[in-house]
Protein backbone atom coordinates (compact mmCIF):
# COMPACT_ATOMS: atom_id res chain seq x y z
CA UNK A 1 0.00 0.00 0.00
CA UNK A 2 2.64 2.72 -0.48
CA UNK A 3 2.50 5.68 -2.49
CA UNK A 4 6.15 6.33 -2.87
CA UNK A 5 6.07 7.21 -6.52
CA UNK A 6 4.41 10.25 -5.84
CA UNK A 7 6.73 13.35 -4.99
CA UNK A 8 3.46 14.98 -3.71
CA UNK A 9 2.73 12.66 -1.11
CA UNK A 10 5.07 13.29 1.10
CA UNK A 11 4.10 13.42 4.84
CA UNK A 12 0.17 12.01 4.44
CA UNK A 13 1.97 8.37 4.65
CA UNK A 14 2.07 8.25 8.42
CA UNK A 15 -1.64 9.20 8.35
CA UNK A 16 -2.51 6.51 5.50
CA UNK A 17 -0.45 4.36 3.99
CA UNK A 18 0.58 0.71 5.30
CA UNK A 19 -1.47 -2.09 6.96
CA UNK A 20 -1.17 -0.30 10.35
CA UNK A 21 -2.83 2.52 8.96
CA UNK A 22 -6.25 0.53 7.87
CA UNK A 23 -8.36 1.60 11.04
CA UNK A 24 -7.38 5.53 9.66
CA UNK A 25 -8.86 4.38 6.16
CA UNK A 26 -11.70 2.97 7.13
CA UNK A 27 -12.65 5.69 9.27
CA UNK A 28 -11.99 8.12 6.13
CA UNK A 29 -13.90 5.23 4.04
CA UNK A 30 -16.98 5.97 6.25
CA UNK A 31 -17.36 9.26 5.05
CA UNK A 32 -17.29 9.08 0.83
CA UNK A 33 -13.06 8.58 0.59
CA UNK A 34 -12.05 5.93 -1.72
CA UNK A 35 -9.03 3.61 -1.47
CA UNK A 36 -7.60 5.63 -4.30
CA UNK A 37 -8.56 8.70 -2.63
CA UNK A 38 -6.43 7.90 0.32
CA UNK A 39 -3.40 7.15 -1.93
CA UNK A 40 -2.93 10.63 -3.40
CA UNK A 41 -1.42 13.39 -2.19
CA UNK A 42 -3.73 14.88 1.08
CA UNK A 43 -4.73 18.39 0.72
CA UNK A 44 -5.94 20.56 3.43
CA UNK A 45 -8.85 22.99 2.62
CA UNK A 46 -9.56 25.56 5.72
CA UNK A 47 -12.62 27.39 5.00
CA UNK A 48 -13.45 30.31 7.05
CA UNK A 49 -17.21 30.04 6.01
CA UNK A 50 -19.92 31.69 8.03
CA UNK A 51 -23.72 32.68 7.30
CA UNK A 52 -22.72 36.11 10.14
CA UNK A 53 -21.67 38.82 7.58
CA UNK A 54 -21.24 38.72 3.39
CA UNK A 55 -17.62 38.55 3.63
CA UNK A 56 -17.22 34.55 4.29
CA UNK A 57 -21.02 33.98 3.64
CA UNK A 58 -19.77 32.64 -0.33
CA UNK A 59 -16.73 30.65 0.69
CA UNK A 60 -18.43 26.64 0.57
CA UNK A 61 -18.46 28.20 -3.38
CA UNK A 62 -15.15 29.03 -3.01
CA UNK A 63 -14.05 25.90 -1.59
CA UNK A 64 -15.83 23.67 -3.83
CA UNK A 65 -13.90 24.79 -6.50
CA UNK A 66 -10.62 24.82 -5.11
CA UNK A 67 -11.36 20.87 -3.97
CA UNK A 68 -12.25 20.81 -8.09
CA UNK A 69 -8.81 22.00 -8.56
CA UNK A 70 -7.16 19.80 -6.47
CA UNK A 71 -9.07 16.75 -7.95
CA UNK A 72 -7.94 17.84 -11.71
CA UNK A 73 -4.29 18.12 -10.75
CA UNK A 74 -4.22 14.47 -8.55
CA UNK A 75 -4.87 15.58 -5.03
CA UNK A 76 -7.32 14.75 -2.61
CA UNK A 77 -8.99 17.42 -0.86
CA UNK A 78 -10.27 17.19 2.89
CA UNK A 79 -11.99 20.44 3.64
CA UNK A 80 -12.64 21.96 7.77
CA UNK A 81 -13.69 25.07 9.21
CA UNK A 82 -12.79 27.23 11.61
CA UNK A 83 -14.23 30.53 13.31
CA UNK A 84 -14.53 33.64 12.16
CA UNK A 85 -15.70 37.10 13.69
CA UNK A 86 -16.98 40.10 11.48
CA UNK A 87 -15.38 43.02 12.34
CA UNK A 88 -18.08 45.46 10.38
CA UNK A 89 -20.93 43.75 12.76
CA UNK A 90 -19.46 43.57 15.97
CA UNK A 91 -18.12 47.04 15.41
CA UNK A 92 -18.71 49.54 18.32
CA UNK A 93 -19.88 46.89 20.75
CA UNK A 94 -18.54 44.15 23.19
CA UNK A 95 -18.26 41.87 20.56
CA UNK A 96 -15.56 43.88 18.95
CA UNK A 97 -13.13 42.22 21.21
CA UNK A 98 -13.23 39.01 19.84
CA UNK A 99 -11.78 40.60 16.44
CA UNK A 100 -8.57 40.48 17.25
CA UNK A 101 -8.95 37.55 19.43
CA UNK A 102 -9.93 35.51 16.45
CA UNK A 103 -6.83 35.63 14.20
CA UNK A 104 -5.27 33.72 17.13
CA UNK A 105 -7.96 31.03 17.67
CA UNK A 106 -7.84 30.86 13.68
CA UNK A 107 -3.91 30.55 13.14
CA UNK A 108 -4.42 27.75 16.10
CA UNK A 109 -6.86 25.77 14.98
CA UNK A 110 -5.20 25.76 11.73
CA UNK A 111 -2.11 24.41 13.05
CA UNK A 112 -4.05 21.46 15.03
CA UNK A 113 -5.98 20.35 12.26
CA UNK A 114 -2.94 20.11 10.02
CA UNK A 115 -0.80 18.95 12.50
CA UNK A 116 -3.36 16.15 13.62
CA UNK A 117 -3.97 15.14 9.90
CA UNK A 118 -0.39 15.62 8.62
CA UNK A 119 -1.36 16.98 5.20
CA UNK A 120 0.93 16.87 2.20
CA UNK A 121 -0.47 20.77 1.34
CA UNK A 122 -2.43 23.62 2.55
CA UNK A 123 -5.31 26.27 1.22
CA UNK A 124 -6.68 28.60 3.55
CA UNK A 125 -9.27 29.77 2.04
CA UNK A 126 -10.08 33.35 4.20
CA UNK A 127 -12.73 36.36 3.60
CA UNK A 128 -12.55 39.26 6.28
CA UNK A 129 -9.64 41.45 8.02
CA UNK A 130 -8.17 38.74 10.62
CA UNK A 131 -8.71 35.39 8.63
CA UNK A 132 -5.89 36.26 6.23
CA UNK A 133 -3.17 36.98 8.64
CA UNK A 134 -4.38 34.27 10.41
CA UNK A 135 -3.95 32.32 7.13
CA UNK A 136 -0.37 32.98 6.80
CA UNK A 137 0.73 32.86 10.48
CA UNK A 138 -0.58 29.31 10.71
CA UNK A 139 0.81 28.44 7.46
CA UNK A 140 4.32 29.71 8.88
CA UNK A 141 3.61 27.86 11.60
CA UNK A 142 3.24 24.75 9.81
CA UNK A 143 5.89 24.63 7.03
CA UNK A 144 4.02 22.94 4.69
CA UNK A 145 3.42 23.89 0.79
CA UNK A 146 0.66 25.98 0.90
CA UNK A 147 -1.16 29.35 0.51
CA UNK A 148 -3.50 31.88 1.16
CA UNK A 149 -6.82 32.51 -1.36
CA UNK A 150 -8.57 35.47 -1.15
CA UNK A 151 -12.73 34.70 -1.21
CA UNK A 152 -12.57 38.37 -2.54
CA UNK A 153 -14.32 41.61 -2.52
CA UNK A 154 -17.94 42.25 -2.71
CA UNK A 155 -19.08 44.75 -5.46
CA UNK A 156 -19.78 48.04 -4.64
CA UNK A 157 -23.51 49.47 -3.56
CA UNK A 158 -25.26 51.42 -5.74
CA UNK A 159 -27.06 54.51 -3.95
CA UNK A 160 -30.05 55.80 -6.37
CA UNK A 161 -29.81 59.92 -7.00
CA UNK A 162 -32.80 61.86 -7.23
CA UNK A 163 -31.77 62.79 -10.92
CA UNK A 164 -32.07 58.42 -11.65
CA UNK A 165 -28.57 58.07 -11.65
CA UNK A 166 -26.75 55.82 -9.31
CA UNK A 167 -24.37 56.74 -6.63
CA UNK A 168 -21.23 53.73 -5.64
CA UNK A 169 -20.73 53.27 -2.22
CA UNK A 170 -19.38 51.44 0.46
CA UNK A 171 -20.14 49.80 4.27
CA UNK A 172 -18.04 53.36 5.10
CA UNK A 173 -20.98 55.21 4.05
CA UNK A 174 -22.87 53.86 5.90
CA UNK A 175 -20.63 54.00 9.58
CA UNK A 176 -20.22 57.55 8.72
CA UNK A 177 -23.94 58.54 7.55
CA UNK A 178 -24.40 57.21 11.68
CA UNK A 179 -22.98 60.17 12.97
CA UNK A 180 -24.64 62.39 10.69
CA UNK A 181 -27.69 60.36 11.36
CA UNK A 182 -26.96 61.35 15.64
CA UNK A 183 -26.18 64.86 14.84
CA UNK A 184 -29.36 65.56 12.97
CA UNK A 185 -28.10 66.05 9.21
CA UNK A 186 -29.72 62.99 7.65
CA UNK A 187 -33.01 61.63 8.50
CA UNK A 188 -34.33 57.98 8.94
CA UNK A 189 -35.11 57.41 5.04
CA UNK A 190 -31.61 58.67 3.98
CA UNK A 191 -30.15 56.15 6.20
CA UNK A 192 -32.37 53.49 5.54
CA UNK A 193 -31.39 54.17 1.81
CA UNK A 194 -27.42 53.64 2.16
CA UNK A 195 -27.73 50.59 5.10
CA UNK A 196 -29.76 49.09 2.05
CA UNK A 197 -27.90 49.51 -0.53
CA UNK A 198 -23.96 49.90 0.80
CA UNK A 199 -23.78 46.14 0.42
CA UNK A 200 -25.30 43.87 -2.69
CA UNK A 201 -24.26 40.86 -2.08
CA UNK A 202 -21.36 38.40 -0.58
CA UNK A 203 -17.45 39.67 -0.50
CA UNK A 204 -15.19 41.56 2.04
CA UNK A 205 -15.59 45.14 2.47
CA UNK A 206 -14.89 47.44 -0.75
CA UNK A 207 -12.25 50.26 -0.05
CA UNK A 208 -8.42 49.74 0.77
CA UNK A 209 -9.69 48.59 4.67
CA UNK A 210 -8.37 45.78 6.19
CA UNK A 211 -9.24 42.56 4.01
CA UNK A 212 -7.95 43.77 0.81
CA UNK A 213 -4.63 45.83 2.48
CA UNK A 214 -4.34 41.90 3.61
CA UNK A 215 -5.15 40.57 0.33
CA UNK A 216 -2.75 42.59 -1.47
CA UNK A 217 -0.13 42.25 1.34
CA UNK A 218 -0.59 38.28 0.73
CA UNK A 219 0.06 38.87 -3.19
CA UNK A 220 2.57 40.75 -2.78
CA UNK A 221 4.38 38.37 0.30
CA UNK A 222 4.28 35.80 -2.44
CA UNK A 223 2.06 33.43 -0.26
CA UNK A 224 -1.04 34.14 -2.46
CA UNK A 225 -1.45 33.81 -6.17
CA UNK A 226 -1.24 37.17 -7.39
CA UNK A 227 -3.96 38.13 -9.45
CA UNK A 228 -5.91 35.62 -8.94
CA UNK A 229 -6.37 36.20 -5.36
CA UNK A 230 -7.94 39.63 -6.36
CA UNK A 231 -10.63 38.52 -8.13
CA UNK A 232 -14.19 39.72 -6.78
CA UNK A 233 -16.12 37.50 -4.69
CA UNK A 234 -19.46 37.78 -7.62
CA UNK A 235 -17.29 37.57 -10.20
CA UNK A 236 -18.03 34.84 -13.00
CA UNK A 237 -13.82 34.43 -13.31
CA UNK A 238 -13.84 33.12 -9.60
CA UNK A 239 -14.76 29.99 -9.96
CA UNK A 240 -11.91 29.62 -12.13
CA UNK A 241 -9.16 31.07 -10.34
CA UNK A 242 -10.41 28.99 -7.13
CA UNK A 243 -9.69 25.63 -9.66
CA UNK A 244 -6.08 27.69 -10.31
CA UNK A 245 -5.48 27.89 -6.71
CA UNK A 246 -6.49 24.53 -6.01
CA UNK A 247 -3.99 23.11 -9.17
CA UNK A 248 -1.39 25.19 -7.87
CA UNK A 249 -1.34 23.91 -4.44
CA UNK A 250 -0.86 20.29 -5.71
CA UNK A 251 2.45 22.09 -8.00
CA UNK A 252 3.63 23.14 -4.43
CA UNK A 253 3.38 19.58 -2.80
CA UNK A 254 5.38 17.96 -5.76
CA UNK A 255 8.49 20.86 -5.89
CA UNK A 256 7.99 20.96 -1.68
CA UNK A 257 7.70 24.76 -2.22
CA UNK A 258 7.39 25.71 1.53
CA UNK A 259 6.21 29.20 3.16
CA UNK A 260 9.29 29.57 4.64
CA UNK A 261 11.11 29.99 0.91
CA UNK A 262 8.48 32.17 0.09
CA UNK A 263 8.18 34.43 2.88
CA UNK A 264 11.27 36.29 3.81
CA UNK A 265 12.34 39.90 5.40
CA UNK A 266 12.10 41.00 1.90
CA UNK A 267 9.12 39.75 0.97
CA UNK A 268 7.68 41.12 4.54
CA UNK A 269 9.05 44.39 3.08
CA UNK A 270 7.59 44.17 -0.23
CA UNK A 271 4.18 43.53 1.41
CA UNK A 272 4.47 46.95 3.65
CA UNK A 273 5.57 49.11 0.03
CA UNK A 274 2.39 47.65 -1.14
CA UNK A 275 0.57 48.40 2.01
CA UNK A 276 1.62 52.53 1.62
CA UNK A 277 1.08 52.25 -2.25
CA UNK A 278 -2.64 51.89 -2.25
CA UNK A 279 -3.05 53.97 0.99
CA UNK A 280 -3.80 50.85 3.05
CA UNK A 281 -4.90 49.85 6.55
CA UNK A 282 -2.99 50.40 9.65
CA UNK A 283 -3.81 47.07 10.72
CA UNK A 284 -1.18 46.14 8.31
CA UNK A 285 1.33 47.27 10.55
CA UNK A 286 0.41 45.05 13.44
CA UNK A 287 -0.37 41.83 10.96
CA UNK A 288 2.87 41.78 9.37
CA UNK A 289 4.53 42.20 12.92
CA UNK A 290 2.99 38.89 13.62
CA UNK A 291 3.31 37.27 10.64
CA UNK A 292 7.12 37.96 10.43
CA UNK A 293 7.19 36.91 14.75
CA UNK A 294 5.33 33.51 13.13
CA UNK A 295 8.56 32.80 10.55
CA UNK A 296 11.31 33.99 13.04
CA UNK A 297 11.58 36.92 10.70
CA UNK A 298 13.85 39.79 12.50
CA UNK A 299 11.22 42.79 11.52
CA UNK A 300 10.55 45.52 14.14
CA UNK A 301 8.05 48.68 14.37
CA UNK A 302 11.72 50.94 13.74
CA UNK A 303 11.56 49.01 10.35
CA UNK A 304 8.25 50.93 8.94
CA UNK A 305 8.89 54.19 8.41
CA UNK A 306 11.80 54.14 6.23
CA UNK A 307 9.75 51.87 3.64
CA UNK A 308 7.01 54.27 4.17
CA UNK A 309 9.33 57.70 3.41
CA UNK A 310 10.63 55.92 0.21
CA UNK A 311 7.22 54.84 -0.74
CA UNK A 312 5.27 57.31 -3.26
CA UNK A 313 1.18 56.42 -2.58
CA UNK A 314 -0.35 55.51 -6.00
CA UNK A 315 -3.66 54.03 -5.36
CA UNK A 316 -6.95 56.17 -5.21
CA UNK A 317 -8.55 53.45 -3.26
CA UNK A 318 -11.19 54.32 -0.61
CA UNK A 319 -11.38 55.40 2.30
CA UNK A 320 -8.67 58.19 1.52
CA UNK A 321 -9.32 57.96 -1.96
CA UNK A 322 -12.21 57.32 -4.80
CA UNK A 323 -12.04 53.76 -6.16
CA UNK A 324 -12.93 50.17 -4.93
CA UNK A 325 -11.58 46.82 -4.69
CA UNK A 326 -13.16 45.86 -7.94
CA UNK A 327 -11.98 48.94 -9.79
CA UNK A 328 -8.58 47.90 -8.51
CA UNK A 329 -8.50 44.61 -10.24
CA UNK A 330 -10.34 46.18 -13.05
CA UNK A 331 -7.76 48.77 -13.73
CA UNK A 332 -5.08 45.99 -14.20
CA UNK A 333 -4.41 44.87 -10.40
CA UNK A 334 -1.54 43.71 -7.80
CA UNK A 335 0.66 42.82 -10.93
CA UNK A 336 -0.06 46.56 -12.57
CA UNK A 337 0.90 47.88 -9.11
CA UNK A 338 4.10 45.22 -8.79
CA UNK A 339 5.45 46.53 -12.21
CA UNK A 340 5.07 50.26 -11.05
CA UNK A 341 6.94 49.18 -7.99
CA UNK A 342 9.30 47.31 -9.91
CA UNK A 343 9.77 49.44 -12.78
CA UNK A 344 10.67 52.46 -9.51
CA UNK A 345 12.98 49.98 -7.79
CA UNK A 346 11.10 49.88 -4.53
CA UNK A 347 10.22 45.86 -4.04
CA UNK A 348 12.48 42.81 -4.59
CA UNK A 349 10.96 41.05 -7.78
CA UNK A 350 13.78 38.17 -7.94
CA UNK A 351 11.36 36.71 -4.80
CA UNK A 352 9.67 33.07 -5.33
CA UNK A 353 5.93 33.02 -4.97
CA UNK A 354 3.12 30.34 -4.61
CA UNK A 355 2.92 30.45 -8.85
CA UNK A 356 6.16 28.84 -8.67
CA UNK A 357 7.35 31.88 -10.86
CA UNK A 358 9.32 35.36 -9.50
CA UNK A 359 7.26 38.26 -8.44
CA UNK A 360 9.02 40.22 -11.52
CA UNK A 361 7.77 37.47 -13.90
CA UNK A 362 4.24 37.94 -12.81
CA UNK A 363 4.48 41.81 -12.99
CA UNK A 364 5.34 41.11 -16.69
CA UNK A 365 1.85 39.94 -17.50
CA UNK A 366 0.81 42.95 -16.54
CA UNK A 367 -2.31 44.57 -18.21
CA UNK A 368 -3.25 48.12 -17.87
CA UNK A 369 -6.56 48.73 -18.98
CA UNK A 370 -6.52 51.80 -21.02
CA UNK A 371 -7.82 55.16 -19.42
CA UNK A 372 -7.49 53.58 -15.95
CA UNK A 373 -7.50 56.29 -13.49
CA UNK A 374 -6.91 53.98 -10.44
CA UNK A 375 -2.92 53.16 -10.04
CA UNK A 376 -1.55 56.42 -10.91
CA UNK A 377 2.43 56.23 -12.42
CA UNK A 378 4.97 56.61 -10.20
CA UNK A 379 5.83 60.14 -11.05
CA UNK A 380 2.48 61.40 -11.01
CA UNK A 381 1.66 60.34 -7.52
CA UNK A 382 -1.47 61.23 -5.15
CA UNK A 383 1.27 62.01 -2.33
CA UNK A 384 5.24 62.00 -2.63
CA UNK A 385 5.24 59.40 0.23
CA UNK A 386 3.43 56.12 1.71
CA UNK A 387 -0.38 56.06 3.58
CA UNK A 388 1.40 54.84 6.71
CA UNK A 389 3.68 56.34 9.11
CA UNK A 390 5.13 55.34 12.73
CA UNK A 391 5.09 58.07 15.45
CA UNK A 392 7.07 57.88 18.82
CA UNK A 393 7.39 60.81 21.24
CA UNK A 394 6.76 61.08 24.82
CA UNK A 395 3.23 59.40 24.51
CA UNK A 396 3.90 56.38 22.86
CA UNK A 397 7.73 55.30 23.44
CA UNK A 398 7.09 52.12 21.70
CA UNK A 399 5.34 53.87 18.62
CA UNK A 400 1.78 54.23 17.45
CA UNK A 401 0.72 54.14 13.96
CA UNK A 402 -0.96 57.23 12.09
CA UNK A 403 -2.40 56.62 8.38
CA UNK A 404 -1.71 60.20 6.85
CA UNK A 405 -3.57 58.86 3.25
CA UNK A 406 -6.85 60.68 2.74
CA UNK A 407 -6.17 63.76 4.81
CA UNK A 408 -3.67 66.76 4.91
CA UNK A 409 -3.18 67.61 8.67
CA UNK A 410 0.22 66.77 9.44
CA UNK A 411 0.34 69.10 12.61
CA UNK A 412 -2.35 69.09 15.04
CA UNK A 413 -1.86 70.69 18.61
CA UNK A 414 -5.30 70.51 20.93
CA UNK A 415 -6.80 69.72 24.60
CA UNK A 416 -7.12 66.28 25.57
CA UNK A 417 -10.61 64.83 26.07
CA UNK A 418 -10.11 61.65 27.60
CA UNK A 419 -12.12 58.53 27.92
CA UNK A 420 -11.57 55.25 29.26
CA UNK A 421 -13.15 53.06 26.90
CA UNK A 422 -14.60 53.63 23.18
CA UNK A 423 -18.19 53.26 24.45
CA UNK A 424 -17.52 56.91 26.12
CA UNK A 425 -15.65 58.48 23.39
CA UNK A 426 -18.54 57.52 21.21
CA UNK A 427 -21.74 58.51 23.94
CA UNK A 428 -19.43 62.09 23.95
CA UNK A 429 -19.72 62.37 19.98
CA UNK A 430 -23.12 61.83 19.55
CA UNK A 431 -23.96 64.06 22.30
CA UNK A 432 -22.51 66.65 21.11
CA UNK A 433 -19.67 67.21 23.53
CA UNK A 434 -16.75 67.44 20.89
CA UNK A 435 -15.62 70.31 19.72
CA UNK A 436 -13.37 71.14 17.33
CA UNK A 437 -9.75 71.05 17.62
CA UNK A 438 -10.03 68.56 20.36
CA UNK A 439 -8.14 65.42 20.40
CA UNK A 440 -9.95 62.48 21.78
CA UNK A 441 -7.92 60.13 24.14
CA UNK A 442 -9.47 56.34 23.97
CA UNK A 443 -7.67 54.19 26.35
CA UNK A 444 -7.77 50.76 27.89
CA UNK A 445 -8.67 49.36 25.05
CA UNK A 446 -5.84 47.92 24.13
CA UNK A 447 -4.36 44.04 23.45
CA UNK A 448 -4.41 43.57 27.19
CA UNK A 449 -6.34 46.30 28.65
CA UNK A 450 -9.47 45.43 26.24
CA UNK A 451 -8.70 42.41 25.86
CA UNK A 452 -8.85 42.52 22.51
CA UNK A 453 -7.83 46.30 20.82
CA UNK A 454 -11.16 46.98 19.57
CA UNK A 455 -11.39 48.99 16.21
CA UNK A 456 -12.71 52.43 16.57
CA UNK A 457 -14.44 52.76 13.24
CA UNK A 458 -17.98 53.51 14.89
CA UNK A 459 -16.41 56.37 16.71
CA UNK A 460 -14.03 57.62 14.14
CA UNK A 461 -17.15 57.32 11.45
CA UNK A 462 -19.12 59.06 13.59
CA UNK A 463 -16.85 62.42 14.31
CA UNK A 464 -15.98 62.28 10.05
CA UNK A 465 -19.73 62.11 9.67
CA UNK A 466 -20.02 66.01 11.34
CA UNK A 467 -19.56 68.75 9.28
CA UNK A 468 -17.66 70.92 11.73
CA UNK A 469 -15.32 68.20 13.61
CA UNK A 470 -14.54 65.93 10.63
CA UNK A 471 -11.26 68.19 9.49
CA UNK A 472 -10.86 69.77 13.19
CA UNK A 473 -10.82 66.73 15.48
CA UNK A 474 -7.64 64.18 16.26
CA UNK A 475 -7.81 60.73 17.97
CA UNK A 476 -5.54 58.51 19.45
CA UNK A 477 -5.92 55.50 21.37
CA UNK A 478 -4.28 52.11 22.48
CA UNK A 479 -7.16 50.21 20.86
CA UNK A 480 -7.03 49.99 16.98
CA UNK A 481 -8.61 51.63 13.76
CA UNK A 482 -10.40 49.81 10.99
CA UNK A 483 -9.12 50.14 7.55
CA UNK A 484 -11.94 52.31 6.67
CA UNK A 485 -11.09 54.89 9.17
CA UNK A 486 -9.77 58.16 7.77
CA UNK A 487 -8.92 61.47 9.37
CA UNK A 488 -6.27 62.19 11.47
CA UNK A 489 -6.45 59.52 13.87
CA UNK A 490 -3.48 57.52 16.13
CA UNK A 491 -3.65 54.06 16.94
CA UNK A 492 -2.03 51.33 18.33
CA UNK A 493 -0.47 53.60 21.14
CA UNK A 494 1.93 51.64 22.96
CA UNK A 495 3.08 50.76 25.98
CA UNK A 496 -0.90 50.99 26.39
CA UNK A 497 -2.55 52.09 29.52
CA UNK A 498 -3.09 48.50 31.18
CA UNK A 499 0.56 48.44 31.08
CA UNK A 500 1.09 51.53 32.95
CA UNK A 501 2.16 53.62 28.95
CA UNK A 502 2.43 57.30 29.24
CA UNK A 503 -1.18 57.17 27.46
CA UNK A 504 -2.77 56.29 31.51
CA UNK A 505 -1.50 59.78 32.61
CA UNK A 506 -3.30 61.56 30.55
CA UNK A 507 -5.46 64.39 32.12
CA UNK A 508 -8.84 66.08 30.78
CA UNK A 509 -7.72 69.57 29.02
CA UNK A 510 -3.76 68.35 28.71
CA UNK A 511 -2.25 69.72 25.46
CA UNK A 512 -1.35 66.93 22.70
CA UNK A 513 0.79 67.68 19.78
CA UNK A 514 0.45 65.19 16.49
CA UNK A 515 3.73 66.10 14.94
CA UNK A 516 3.60 63.68 11.42
CA UNK A 517 7.04 65.09 9.79
CA UNK A 518 9.01 65.04 12.87
CA UNK A 519 7.04 61.32 13.38
CA UNK A 520 6.16 62.59 17.25
CA UNK A 521 3.35 62.02 19.11
CA UNK A 522 4.05 64.61 22.31
CA UNK A 523 2.14 64.99 25.48
CA UNK A 524 3.10 68.86 26.29
CA UNK A 525 3.92 67.83 30.30
CA UNK A 526 7.00 67.66 31.59
CA UNK A 527 8.99 64.35 32.11
CA UNK A 528 8.42 64.40 35.79
CA UNK A 529 4.52 65.23 36.04
CA UNK A 530 4.27 62.41 33.65
CA UNK A 531 6.24 60.07 35.78
CA UNK A 532 4.35 61.51 39.32
CA UNK A 533 0.72 60.40 37.78
CA UNK A 534 1.64 56.98 36.36
CA UNK A 535 2.93 56.23 40.01
CA UNK A 536 -0.53 57.60 41.22
CA UNK A 537 -2.52 55.25 38.53
CA UNK A 538 -4.83 52.85 39.83
CA UNK A 539 -5.05 50.41 36.97
CA UNK A 540 -9.03 48.94 36.48
CA UNK A 541 -9.84 45.13 37.16
CA UNK A 542 -9.50 42.81 34.14
CA UNK A 543 -12.72 43.07 32.31
CA UNK A 544 -12.47 38.88 31.68
CA UNK A 545 -11.41 36.68 34.43
CA UNK A 546 -11.76 33.79 32.40
CA UNK A 547 -12.24 32.19 29.12
CA UNK A 548 -10.90 33.12 25.88
CA UNK A 549 -10.48 36.69 26.15
CA UNK A 550 -8.53 36.27 30.04
CA UNK A 551 -6.07 33.61 28.04
CA UNK A 552 -5.84 36.13 25.59
CA UNK A 553 -4.92 38.94 28.03
CA UNK A 554 -2.43 36.97 30.05
CA UNK A 555 -0.63 36.12 26.97
CA UNK A 556 -0.45 38.49 24.56
CA UNK A 557 2.50 40.84 23.77
CA UNK A 558 2.79 44.49 23.62
CA UNK A 559 0.87 46.00 19.76
CA UNK A 560 4.30 46.80 18.87
CA UNK A 561 5.25 43.38 18.79
CA UNK A 562 2.18 42.38 16.42
CA UNK A 563 -0.07 41.57 19.62
CA UNK A 564 0.60 37.98 19.37
CA UNK A 565 0.07 34.95 21.54
CA UNK A 566 3.62 33.04 21.50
Amino acid sequence: MSNELNPAKKYSKVLTEGPSRAAARSYLRGVGFSKEDLHKPIIGIANTWTEIGPCNFHLRQVAEAVKQGVRDAGGTPMEFNTVTISDGITMGTEGMKASLISREVIADSIELVARGNSFDGLICIAGCDKNMPAAIMALGRLDIPGLMLYGGSIAPGKLPQPDGTTKEITILQVFEAMGSHAAGKINDDQLEALEAAACPGPGACGGQFTANTMAMAGEFLGISPIQITGVPAMSPDKAEASREAGRLVMELAKNDLRPSKIVTRKAIENAYVSACASGGSTNAVLHLLAIAREFNIPFTIDDFNAISDRTPHICDLSPGGKYAAKDYQDAGGSRLLAKRLLDAGLIDGNLITVTGKTLAEEAQHAVETPGQVVIYPMDKPLKPTGGLVILKGNLAPEGCVVKVAGHERILHTGPARVFNSEDECHAAVEAGKIKPNDVCVIRYEGPRGGPGMREMLAVTAAIKGIPELTDTVALLTDGRFSGATRGLMVGHVAPEAQLGGPIAAVHEGDTITFDIKNRELRLEVPAEDIAKRLKEVKQPEPRYKRGVFAKYRNSVSSASEGAVTT
